[in-house]
């Protein structure tokens, strides 16, 4: 932005924020002022004083003599410049081929009054922010367009400023942000609601918590040390954060979203953001981890295990295992794939194994070339019920990754490579192995605790990560269920079988027999009957705080009821199956956690069908 049209808009804010404070001064503790006048454009009620503030706003932009866009609080969208307003759609203005003089040089995102309710109660805690984006046309505007913030707090009349690249003061001075890098001496602000175990242990955790009102002052407060850091975990408006975000980042504090990415979010009225806030990088990683359940011990130990049907997958667990324990890692190697490369070791044909293994899996040549079979193998070995290391690294499909998670006692993080056919539950491909291995070392990944399903039948239980099938032991025979929830039966009918799954399972079976996908983070359950026999019949899904019944209701008839296709039991006529969600979970490392839509776009569209052929 020239020189020129930053000294327009410092000369612009300065005077909104002076003629909106001379109308407040009337307003503030006065209860009138608080009176519900409609609903605002962002669809929360707007008050008198707002109403007050904002059309103080549009007449000084409205009498410019330049064109400009607003984005505000209560009347949404307007074009405004040179006597004339007018309401529009920003996005489809952006995208208009417009004539010069008709063009708009600046986007206003403003909050007249931030703190409303603090302003009427007279509690001195309410401000106002103002911030301004240049005009990308031709595509839509985002935060990163934002050049200039400014924010005034009301209460004690300071004044925050930022011009990106060229960093930010508080009345004239430059701001330092906090350099505490402790959560047990940190001040956080903010507002934490939340029903997540890792988010109470934060607040309690921090020596402070401090809840003003007004996220447009209290993400400043991180810009001058006033916080150590600020939360927004219900999701701030865009409007609210866009100025006192370029306050945060042009001072050296850090502002992202609840995965620690940075704030690029569309310009609009509608649009909001988690945000997490912190004066320095060390701090903003802690709280990061831990909002996210994600503070891992440091890696230690590492469990390896393997399909050991193909020769592809268990000479590259060789490679992985030697690359953990030139790491100094302590490795752990599941009992089968232990077997399996002793075997391996002393085979006359290991040489031609690997050359044609070379050949067929070009993806993993360079990887088992050259690998060191003097590794005592038996002297890591150990069984899967006996594992109790940091993670379990698991190289196989889906298939493995269930078998391995249902014979562990233990609630061990998992990190799938896939070397199946889908893989949907795994997290890499081969090819980037060792770069996400040294990621996971240095602490930089996710973790991801997805539902399991417990199953009751004659005082057994199980637990089933994706689903449980219960279908006739007879092939080619219908039986006959009653399927209740909470108490109360929802269908009965004929059909050659019945699913509950997890939204796990929701892109397993499933979704074969019909079912809807459903996100990891539903918190619910998909009943589907398999080919029934009656028409109108659909799946039903149903909250995962529910209790399922099934109960076979033909006489004479057995089924059987497999859990993640690994565990297969027998029940009779009149016994009553109980489904009810696991106080166990299961733990998956992720190195991204925008990865469950693109999977299903990537792995289901063909099927698995262009997956390279195995290799035995």
């Amino acid at each position: 932005m020239k020189d020129c049209d930053i000294k327009t808009c410092q000369e612009i804010a300065k005077t909104i924020f002076k003629n909106v404070e001379k109308l407040l001064k009337g307003q503030v503790g006065n209860p009138k002022a608080g009176q519900f006048v409609k609903i605002g454009a962002d669809g929360t009620p707007t008050s008198y004083i707002d109403i007050i503030a904002e059309d103080e706003v549009i007449k000084i932009l409205e009498n410019a003599d330049f064109n400009s866009y607003l984005i505000s609080e209560e009347i949404g969208e307007l074009k405004l410049g040179f006597g004339k307003q007018e309401p529009i759609s920003l996005r489809e203005e952006l995208y208009k081929e417009l004539d010069e003089d008709k063009k708009a040089k600046f986007i206003f995102l403003i909050d007249p009054v931030d703190g409303t309710s603090n302003a009427i109660k007279n509690i001195p805690s309410y401000g106002m922010s103002i911030a301004v984006a240049k005009v990308p046309y031709g595509r839509e505007a985002t935060l990163n367009d934002v050049t200039l913030g400014f924010v005034k707090d009301y209460a004690n009349g300071n004044y925050y400023e930022a011009i990106k690249g060229k960093g930010a003061t508080l009345n004239g001075k430059k701001l330092k942000p906090s350099k505490e890098t402790e959560i047990d001496k940190i001040t956080l602000g903010g507002f934490t609601k939340s029903k997540t175990d890792a988010v109470s242990k934060l607040v309690d955790t921090a020596r402070r918590m401090r809840v003003l009102g007004s996220v447009v002052l209290e993400l400043a407060y991180v810009a001058d040390g006033k916080y150590d850091s600020f939360l927004d975990l219900r999701g701030s408006r865009i409007i609210d954060i866009a100025a006192s975000k370029l306050i945060v980042e042009e001072c050296g504090a850090i502002v992202t979203n609840r995965y620690g990415e940075k704030l690029d979010n569309k310009l609009s009225i509608y649009e909001k953001t988690v945000v997490v806030a912190a004066g320095n990088n060390t701090l903003h990683k802690k709280i990061i981890k831990i909002i996210n359940n994600d503070d891992l011990d440091p890696v230690k130990s590492i469990g390896v295990v393997s399909r050991v049907d193909e020769y592809k997958s268990i000479l590259f667990s060789l490679k992985i295992i030697e690359t953990l324990l030139e790491k100094n890692i302590e490795v752990v190697i599941e009992e089968s794939l232990s077997k399996a490369l002793n075997k391996l070791k002393y085979d006359k044909n290991l040489d031609k194994i690997i050359k044609e293994t070379i050949e067929s899996t070009p993806e993993i040549a360079e990887h088992i070339e050259n690998l060191n079979w003097d590794i005592d193998f038996k002297k890591y070995e150990l069984c899967l019920n006996e594992f109790n290391t940091s993670l379990v690294v698991i190289l196989g499909g889906d298939g493995t990754l269930l078998r391995t998670q249902n014979q562990m006692k233990k609630q061990i993080p998992i990190f799938g490579i896939n070397m199946g056919t889908v893989g949907f539950l795994t997290e890499i491909e081969v090819a980037n192995t060792f770069k996400a291995l040294d990621e996971i070392i240095k602490g930089n990944c996710y973790k991801e605790n997805r539902t399991q399903i417990m199953v009751s039948h004659e005082n057994q239980t199980s637990r089933a990560l994706n689903e449980v099938v219960i279908m006739t032991a007879r092939p080619a025979k219908m039986l006959h269920y009653e399927i209740s929830v909470d108490g109360e039966v929802i269908e009965e009918l004929r059909a050659d079988g019945v699913i509950i799954s997890t939204p796990s399972g929701s892109t397993a079976y499933s979704m074969s027999a019909g079912g809807p996908i459903l996100d990891p983070q539903v918190p619910g359950f998909i009943i589907i009957p398999i080919c029934p026999y009656k028409l109108g019949v659909r799946p039903f899904i149903v909250s995962n705080e529910s209790e399922i019944k099934i109960k076979l209701l033909k006489r004479g008839k057995k089924a059987i009821y497999v859990m993640d296709g690994q565990i297969q039991k027998e029940v009779n006529y009149m016994e009553e199956l109980i489904f009810k969600k696991s106080e166990k979970e299961v733990e998956f490392i992720r190195l991204n956690n925008k990865y469950f839509y693109k999977k299903v776009k990537d792995k289901l569209t063909e099927g698995g069908i262009n997956i390279i052929n195995r290799v035995l």
